[in-house]
């Protein structure tokens, strides 16, 4: 069997019809759950990998794309994303437009939250190129990408370009979309861990203009 074949198969074969559709209300889909857990996904999809590994970027990039643009159930779009953690998808340059296409088309926080870990690998990589798609996607149409542009840089920590987080920040202060709300607050919290003091000065600066929801979250630990 191609990869794709064995992880639907796995996939399937693990479904439990009861979990599914709490998995599905809990994630207001309307693509349905197989009632695979998480961590079952990514069990199945690194056997599947073993056993068909992808030969070169070509065919990674195709494997992904099957499985997602092609899947019946939301799992399907998990372990796509789950298959672009290895290294050789790693932080690579010329999958940026996949990772964009995964944002746009799935708009949905999950699938966007997993991009961001992809789009960190990309920044530390190619920090030049990745942050010009980075701030033009913060200053786009795309509720999804504009989440992913701020989110691009969770667990970065010490190698956290702080120019570019306000860059992508600042054309969402002033709006009302709570998942703009909250992802500038997750990641101004996640800064906090490594540089508290830049983090208060930044609130501290942009009060007036920062939401309570944001506020709230970046000082949660401080």
């Amino acid at each position: 069997m191609t990869l794709v074949e064995d992880v639907r198969t796995g996939l399937r074969a693990a479904a439990d019809p009861e979990r599914a559709p709490k998995m599905q209300a809990y994630m207001k889909s309307a693509m349905p759950f197989l009632g695979v857990p998480s961590p079952q996904v990514r069990a199945i999809t690194a056997d599947a990998r073993r056993e068909n590994p992808p030969a070169d970027l070509d065919e990674l990039r195709d494997v992904v794309l099957a499985l997602w643009d092609d899947a019946e159930y939301r799992e399907e779009r998990y372990a796509a994303q789950h298959l672009l953690r290895y290294r050789l998808g790693r932080g690579e340059p010329a999958l940026l437009p996949l990772h964009e296409h995964i944002a746009v088309t799935g708009a949905w926080w999950d699938h966007v939250d997993e991009t961001a870990r992809h789009i960190a690998a990309l920044l530390d990589a190619y920090p030049v190129e990745t942050a010009a798609a980075v701030r033009g996607w913060s200053r786009g149409d795309d509720l999804w990408l504009r989440r992913l542009a701020i989110l691009s840089q969770l667990g970065r920590k010490d190698r956290i370009d702080t120019a570019l987080l306000e860059d992508v920040i600042e054309p969402a202060l002033s709006e009302p979309e709570f998942f703009l709300r909250k992802a500038i607050g997750w990641a101004l919290r996640e800064h906090g861990k490594t540089d508290p003091g830049w983090v208060r000065v930044y609130v501290a600066e942009h009060e007036d203009r920062l939401s309570g929801l944001s506020r709230r979250e970046a000082l949660k630990n401080l």
